[in-house]
């Protein structure tokens, strides 16, 4: 199927997504149900491979959104370049004869949007270089689409945001950069995502969301691209990184303002969300899951470790594995939980914050360490403990993940909706 709407939104000269989304409206048409894609942010291999299962049996389709952060010319935290991504993308729906509609996107794709261009220092010349490179890389390899996001100047105090003439003249420059890379390849339309929900209260403001949508419309026009448009604008929906109520009716108000510019609106941090069936309701055109996977692949290793100190306290293990403090240990060691503390934690001393507040930032840091070498050395031994007495720990640990994503793919109305494409 995805080989299918690949060759008929080549002939319908759309992207893979913009065509996606067409049939979902003529659908909406047909049926009056409407639906909202469910996007994967791939933090592990497991996830990946959940994200497929889950696709699999929900016959629907998949996106996975990753940031440079996971996948990049570095490799990223995941270990995978743009390439290895999308080649491994390919083998594990190989694997389980998986053969629907696979979306490949970049996802917060702009200057100093990866740690390392700020831990660096770049300067904006050089993260936007950084950028438009990673970006030539993700179409070599297959992508089909790119969120375009330079809402961020590390050149400017703290307290100062970005202009929005900035942000759009900066959005027109990358998606300029994109299309003439993408025509001298030869490369098939690719998708793009605008905004962030970050900028300016999230776009969430009328005045300078309309703003923003006709300085892109005329600078892209300006740049003989008025054949390219985004599907997606984020916007701030309610939700963001420790809230979990989407607000239907601030998605509503924006649904309607980017309907006369031919786009759709996307949330981010939609984890864990407490209405996810308002999304389709609301006319959201997208919305992104990510460190809400790593948490459940966390819960499934911890369910793990319990079966194997049961096995351990019967005799019938030799040595644990370690797994949860290597865990706890890697999170911490790497510094990255200081990124989440809030201004009342202390970043020096991790175990001076609660204990429910040390536990969430292990949870969710969990992504940036599953490939350091002693982690992967206590996977591997947690395992191979397990496997001895006849249990199949990955199936569990997927199984965990796969769960999550299957409440989206039923609360967004996408299950089955591959056979109707």
């Amino acid at each position: 199927m995805d080989k299918v709407l690949r060759a008929r939104a080549k002939k319908a000269k759309l992207s893979l997504l913009d065509f996606i989304l067409k049939r979902f409206d003529a659908l909406e048409k047909e049926t009056g149900v409407k639906r909202t894609l469910f996007a994967a942010c791939p933090n592990s291999i497991d996830v990946l491979k959940a994200a497929l299962l889950a696709a699999k049996r929900c016959n629907a389709p998949i996106k996975f959104a990753a940031t440079l952060n996971q996948v990049d010319t570095d490799g990223g935290y995941t270990g995978f370049t743009a390439k290895e991504f999308v080649d491994t993308i390919r083998e594990e729906a190989r694997i389980i004869n998986y053969t629907g509609p696979v979306i490949v996107a970049i996802d917060h794709g702009g200057p100093w949007l990866k740690d390392k261009h700020r831990i660096d220092n770049l300067s904006y010349e050089e993260t936007m270089s950084e950028v438009k490179n990673s970006f030539e890389k993700a179409m070599d390899a297959g992508y089909d689409m790119i969120h375009v996001d330079p809402t961020i100047d590390f050149t400017l105090p703290k307290a100062v945001s970005i202009d929005i003439e900035v942000v759009a003249k900066r959005t027109i420059e990358l998606i300029t950069h994109c299309e003439g890379y993408r025509k001298a390849k030869a490369y098939e339309k690719i998708a793009y995502e605008v905004g962030t929900e970050e900028v300016h209260g999230g776009l969430a403001d009328m005045k300078v969301f309309k703003r923003f949508m006709e300085l892109l419309k005329e600078g892209l026009t300006k740049n003989n691209l008025g054949d390219i448009w985004p599907c997606f604008v984020v916007g701030k929906v309610g939700t963001d990184l420790h809230t979990t109520l989407f607000d239907p009716t601030v998605a509503r108000q924006l649904t309607e303002a980017a309907k006369p510019y031919g786009s759709r609106i996307k949330g981010h941090y939609s984890d864990s969300v407490d209405n996810p069936e308002e999304y389709p309701l609301s006319g959201m055109g997208a919305a992104n899951i990510g460190p809400e996977f790593t948490e459940r692949e966390y819960d499934g290793l911890m369910e793990l470790v319990e079966i194997e100190n049961s096995f351990f306290g019967q005799g019938r293990i030799a040595k644990l594995s370690g797994m949860k403090d290597r865990l706890w240990e890697a999170v911490i060691d790497s510094g990255r939980w200081v990124k989440w503390v809030n201004e009342k934690e202390s970043p020096e001393d991790f175990y001076s914050l609660q204990e429910d507040r040390q536990l969430w930032l292990i949870k969710t840091g969990c992504r940036y360490i599953w490939e350091n070498p002693e982690v992967v050395a206590a996977r591997s031994k947690l395992y191979h403990n397990l496997e001895n007495h006849g249990i199949k720990p990955e199936i569990i640990v997927q199984t965990r993940i796969a769960q999550a994503m299957d409440r989206y793919f039923h609360k967004f109305n996408l299950v089955n909706v591959t056979s109707a494409l």
